[in-house]
């Protein structure tokens, strides 16, 4: 008989961590475990939640907890579905924080939390909040040895509660043939190289300095899927920069394998990262990746292998290595079958969902009277 483990979000919107949730809840043998998705009602999860009900994954929506007044029913929400496990997943520490706390009154036997990003924990307000949930969380799982670091070197963090599962995808999704469609829409009449990003539209990913080394790349076109709160100001850059007739902005896209098959190269310019998802399909696909040389980022990309790093924040340098691959088929093909091999090798879904599951199998067990199936 299988358990039941509660999966708890309190995102708004679908970005990296929605995608390596879908990823694990793929994953999951359903004869040992039975997903549920705790999630809060938000237009910006629909793309989740529609991914969900293909899995067959029931999602439960949960009012949002504003207080201590509202812990009560989250805890009887969480007390009934009888769960083993309840695993958090968080965009930083101090993310669902109510749910970890309901997990831990409702005698949920695990309680696990994955965190995909580190932000530092600054205020005694944040300290005091992270002092109280660390108590309640038997593991954390860190998606890259930097994010294990960074916390590890928080006493916060206890350095026996962090455990190192890295995000993973699954590789047998992506082709590596295009059916050139895409490429002619994207391409134009001129048959331009394809530059093409899948971002958030946030800050942390660096989009406007792609658009700087756009400006400078003349030759090629940028294709940008993804949606968030600056698209409106990166258009207008866009527009500032006159690149707005080769930059495409696509907003959310279901179609990513597609989108990878027919680009040139991938580039992903963040400013800071856990273990960016977005760069592992593109090594999935067999595509080159150019990005930026930061946490995270560096444990996926090889440079000189997989694809090229340069530093953050570097329009220049950027548009440099764009120009080096773009030139140069041998090389991009070179590097992208290195990236697909590694991502075969090492980023592969199955090993990540293994690892989780494991994870769950550990903490129960020192739990004698909690592993019993439910």
């Amino acid at each position: 008989m299988s358990r039941t483990v509660i999966h708890f979000t309190d995102s708004s919107g679908f970005g990296g961590a929605e995608v390596a949730l879908l990823t694990l809840l793929g994953g999951l043998d359903r004869r040992h475990w039975n997903p549920v998705l705790f999630h809060h009602e938000s237009p910006g999860l629909l793309p989740l939640l529609e991914a969900t009900r293909r899995l067959g994954v029931r999602a439960r929506p949960v009012a949002r907890a504003r207080g201590l007044l509202d812990l009560p029913r989250l805890v009887r929400e969480v007390r009934s579905e009888k769960a083993a496990v309840f695993h958090a997943h968080l965009s930083w520490a101090l993310r669902c924080d109510w749910g970890l706390l309901a997990a831990d009154l409702a005698g949920v036997p695990a309680v696990i939390a994955t965190q995909q990003l580190f932000r530092p924990i600054s205020s005694l307000r944040e300290i005091l909040r992270q002092w109280v949930l660390a108590g309640r969380v038997d593991r954390y799982i860190a998606v890259s040895a930097d994010m294990a670091r960074r916390l590890r070197a928080t006493p916060l963090f206890p350095e026996r509660k962090v455990e190192i599962i890295r995000n993973a995808v699954d590789v047998h999704r992506f082709p590596q043939k295009s059916d050139g469609a895409l490429r002619t829409e994207f391409g134009g009449a001129r048959a331009r190289p394809i530059v093409l990003a899948l971002a958030r539209l946030d800050a942390q990913k660096g989009l406007f300095d792609l658009l700087e080394a756009a400006a400078l790349v003349t030759e090629a076109n940028f294709v940008i899927a993804g949606e968030g709160k600056e698209r409106k100001r990166l258009e207008e850059r866009a527009r500032t920069l006159a690149v707005d007739g080769r930059v495409n902005f696509l907003g959310h896209r279901e179609d990513v394998p597609e989108l990878l098959a027919a680009c040139d190269l991938f580039v992903l310019p963040s400013l800071y990262e856990g273990f960016p998802l977005s760069v592992l399909e593109a090594m999935a696909a067999g595509r080159p990746v150019v990005a930026t040389a930061i946490g995270g980022t560096e444990e996926a990309v090889i440079n000189g292998e997989t694809g090229l790093l340069v530093p953050p924040h570097d329009p220049q340098s950027l548009a440099a290595a764009i120009r080096t691959l773009l030139p140069d088929p041998p090389l991009r093909r070179r590097l992208g079958l290195a990236g697909r091999e590694r991502a075969l090798r090492e980023f592969a879904a199955e090993k990540m969902v293994r690892e989780v599951t494991n994870l769950y199998e550990k903490v129960l067990s020192r739990r004698p009277s909690a592993s019993v199936d439910r």
